[in-house]
C-alpha cells in the first residue's frame, strides 16, 4: 500500500542512508515464530503466490532481480525465466517481440509486494540496496507492516515489507483493519541491521500481496469480493484492499492513475498475469461457480483456471 500517488513520495537516495554512525551489532526483534507462521499471508484460505511480468530487456531485468532483489533462477524457457527464493517460484519474466511499453494510466501492476520474514531481514535488504546505490521511491509505516518502495529497471513497481505480529494489528468494528501511511525511519532500520554478507532474500520470503491499477473501484469491489470471495479489509479514497483470513490485504486495487481507463492490451509490458492460490478448495470451487454464473470465460488446465479480469489483466486461480 502507498499514498494516493507514487509521485507524491519523496525521492529517497539510498546512499543517504549510510551517513552517520553504523551500528556494529543488531537488535533484531524476536517475534513468536509459531504465531507468525499461523498468521502468515500464505497460510490464509487464499493468497497471491506468483506474478508474471512482460519485459523488453529480459537479460537485464532478470539480472537486476537476481542482484538487487536477491531472487534465484528456478526455470528457464524459450521466452523467459522464473525466479524465486529457496526453490519457491515467485516471479516469471518473459519477453515478446511486439511488446509495447504500457502507458502510465493503463490497468495493470502498481506493485508486486515481497514479504520478508521479519524486520531484521528487511533491514539487511535495505543495507544491501543502500550499498548498491539503488534509489527508493518511498518508505512507510502502515501500522500492520513496514514497507519500502522502488521500481525495477522497466518501471514495474515493487514493495518489500515485513509484517508486524498480528497481535499488534487493530481491527475496526466493521471487521476492517486499521492501516495508515506514516513515515518509516529508514536510518533506524539501517542502523539496526547486521552488516554481514547478503546472500539474497531469506528463506520464507513470499509474495505477500499484489497491488493493481484498475479503472473502477465499485467494479473491483464486486469482482474481488463477490466473485473471488475475498473480504474488504480497508479502503482509501480511490482504493480498496482485499484479503482472506483477516490478513491486511492480499490484493490492492486503486484508480489513482487509471480512473476510467480502457482495458489493458495483450501486448503491453508489465503485469501479464498473477496467481491466486486457494488453500481451501471449496473457496476455489465457489469462485469458479460464480465465474460460470456470470459467463466469464475461463480456461481449465488441471487444478488451475485461467481468465482475463475486467481490466484485461490475466488471472490464474489454483488449488
Amino acid at each position: 500500500m502507498t499514498g494516493f500517488d507514487r509521485r507524491t513520495f519523496m525521492k529517497f537516495s539510498a546512499t543517504a542512508l549510510v551517513t552517520g554512525a553504523v551500528a556494529t551489532t543488531a537488535k533484531a526483534e524476536s517475534p513468536d515464530m509459531t504465531e507468525q507462521a499461523e498468521n502468515h499471508a500464505v497460510r490464509m484460505p487464499a493468497y497471491v503466490d506468483h506474478s508474471h511480468l512482460v519485459v523488453r530487456d529480459l537479460p537485464m531485468v532478470s539480472s537486476w532481480y537476481q542482484t538487487i532483489m536477491g531472487l534465484s533462477p528456478i526455470e528457464k524457457t524459450a521466452s523467459g525465466e522464473t525466479l524465486g527464493v529457496a526453490g519457491r517460484p515467485l516471479l516469471t519474466l518473459t519477453t515478446q517481440g511486439n511488446a509495447a511499453p504500457a502507458p502510465r494510466n493503463a490497468p495493470g501492476l502498481f506493485h508486486t509486494a515481497f514479504l520478508v520474514p521479519d524486520r531484521n531481514e528487511l533491514g539487511r535488504w535495505l543495507a544491501h540496496i543502500a550499498h548498491n546505490n539503488v534509489p527508493l521511491q518511498g518508505a512507510s509505516d502502515h501500522l500492520v507492516s513496514e514497507a519500502i518502495y522502488l521500481g525495477d529497471p522497466e518501471g514495474n513497481g515493487i514493495e518489500v515489507y515485513r509484517d508486524r505480529p498480528r497481535a499488534e494489528w487493530n481491527y475496526i468494528d466493521d471487521g476492517m483493519v486499521k492501516m495508515a501511511t506514516l513515515p518509516l525511519d529508514l536510518q533506524a532500520l539501517y542502523d539496526e541491521a547486521p552488516k554481514d554478507k547478503w546472500d539474497g532474500m531469506a528463506d520464507g520470503t513470499a509474495i505477500g500481496h499484489i497491488h493493481l491499477q484498475v479503472s473502477d473501484i465499485p467494479q473491483a469491489n464486486a469482482f474481488f469480493g463477490d466473485v473471488l470471495g475475498l473480504d474488504l479489509m480497508a479502503t482509501y479514497p480511490g482504493a480498496s484492499f482485499f484479503a482472506s483470513g483477516k490478513y491486511h490485504h492480499h490484493v490492492g486495487a486503486n484508480i489513482w492513475n487509471s480512473r476510467g481507463a480502457a482495458k489493458r492490451q495483450a501486448n503491453m509490458t508489465g503485469l501479464a498475469d498473477y496467481t491466486v492460490h486457494f488453500n481451501d478448495p471449496a473457496k476455489l470451487q465457489n469462485a469458479i461457480a460464480k465465474l460460470d454464473e456470470l459467463e466469464i470465460p475461463v480456461t481449465r488446465n488441471g487444478d488451475t483456471v485461467s481468465l482475463i479480469d475486467p481490466w484485461g489483466i490475466g488471472l490464474k486461480l489454483a488449488a
